[in-house]
């Protein structure tokens, strides 16, 4: 059954309208920093652009693009995952694209739809006018913009990656998928269940075929709950696998260590710069994983499908994107003592495979609440937090 036919299938269930998510944080739009954006150029995915520009920039200047999940909007998720504090902390340009109820039920990105997942085409084209905008409007160096996303965002940070990897220098994705895994409701939802397992070539070539780009490509960061009952956990495995692929990387991690009580798995080029990391949340439900950073600052505020874990992923992964270490001229008015970190001298890349990996402590993962085995709420839960509808 061809997509159209499974969409308007669906669109015809008799409670269907039962399914659609509510608005979290929807009174977070009222406090937010970000400002829309109109007229940025072509939208042929029909999405809004919010964008947030603190007065000081680092230089050069960089622009971080975040995604959304399900049932969010820019702002709630700027809120939840403290996006904007870390821009105005560190001096980066924020772009936090929104997806519209008319083109999803539950406010998801289409991440497996084909005329929203090709280059130059419907939502991947609208997020990449959104860049350009950015770009001349507030002069970003082409060389540092960097994309996140959590699950259904995650899974169109994939696609970005794969669409215009000439556009990003890294990436991360939090409880999402590979790209190009699935092209209708089928395939999408076998993906988000069972996470079947393919080779890795086979994934590294439908990145390769989404563009005409033959690298390099841009470096990654993959992030995932352990307990995630939404988006089956081994997705994060096959997205390594796909970017291992791309970067011609060894199956082993160079190294396995831990970070605030979680395994962290990384592997880097020959000039010792981590190409590809993954993090895995143990017993961490479906969300974006939230707690103390390492300059002992907080960013974000629980919510739905934003966990406290005892680890900020937000922090790490503007860590990862090399945009925590700047400090603002001195001459420059002084900001509060709690608004700027303290300057961190990154550690250098282990010289060998390191094999010191733990277990997480007991009181820091986020449990997720147990339930009892509904099919019916299973489904559910999938289809409206995957955004399988329009």
């Amino acid at each position: 059954m061809s997509l159209a036919r499974n969409v308007d299938l669906l669109r015809r269930l008799p409670k269907l309208d039962g399914l659609r998510l509510p608005d979290f944080g929807r009174s977070a739009d009222i406090s937010s920093p970000l400002q829309e954006v109109t007229g940025f150029g072509d939208n042929p995915g029909a999405l809004r652009m919010f964008a947030f520009v603190p007065a000081q920039l680092q230089k050069p200047r960089a622009l971080v693009v975040v995604l959304h999940g399900c049932g969010q909007t820019a702002a709630s998720y700027d809120l939840g995952a403290g996006w904007s504090t870390l821009a105005q902390h560190f001096g980066f340009a924020l772009l936090m694209p929104e997806q519209r109820r008319a083109n999803n039920a539950n406010t998801c990105f289409n991440w497996f739809n084909p005329e929203d997942t090709a280059r130059d085409s419907g939502e991947a084209r609208s997020i990449r006018a959104m860049i350009a905008h950015m770009a001349d409007a507030h002069r970003i160096d082409p060389a540092r913009v960097f994309i996140t996303g959590l699950s259904a965002g995650g899974g169109m940070t994939t696609v970005m990656l794969a669409t215009y990897p000439e556009v990003f220098a890294a990436g991360a994705v939090i409880a999402g998928l590979p790209y190009g895994i699935a092209s209708n409701l089928r395939e999408a939802l076998d993906g988000m269940f069972h996470s079947p397992q393919r080779p890795a070539r086979e994934l590294g070539d439908r990145v390769r075929k989404a563009s005409d780009h033959r690298g390099p490509w841009p470096r990654i960061s993959v992030w995932h709950g352990g307990a995630d009952r939404t988006v089956n956990p081994g997705n994060a495995n096959e997205i390594v696998k796909q970017w291992l692929d791309l970067h011609d990387l060894p199956d082993v991690p160079m190294a396995e260590t831990n970070v605030d009580g979680y395994p962290r798995q990384a592997w880097w080029n020959r000039d010792g710069e981590t190409l590809v990391e993954s993090y895995a949340i143990t017993d961490m439900a479906h969300g974006t994983p939230l707690g103390r950073a390492d300059n002992d600052h907080r960013y974000g505020v629980e919510g739905a499908f934003l966990i406290e874990a005892g680890i900020s992923s937000s922090y790490h992964i503007a860590k990862f994107f090399g945009l925590t270490g700047w400090i603002p001229d001195a001459k420059k008015p002084a900001a509060k003592p709690a608004a700027v970190p303290p300057k961190k001298t990154p550690l250098p890349p282990l010289p060998y495979p390191a094999r010191s990996i733990g277990t997480a402590g007991a009181d820091t993962p986020a449990q997720e609440k147990a339930h009892g085995f509904d099919l019916g709420e299973i489904v559910t839960r999938a289809l409206t937090a995957a955004g399988l509808m329009k």
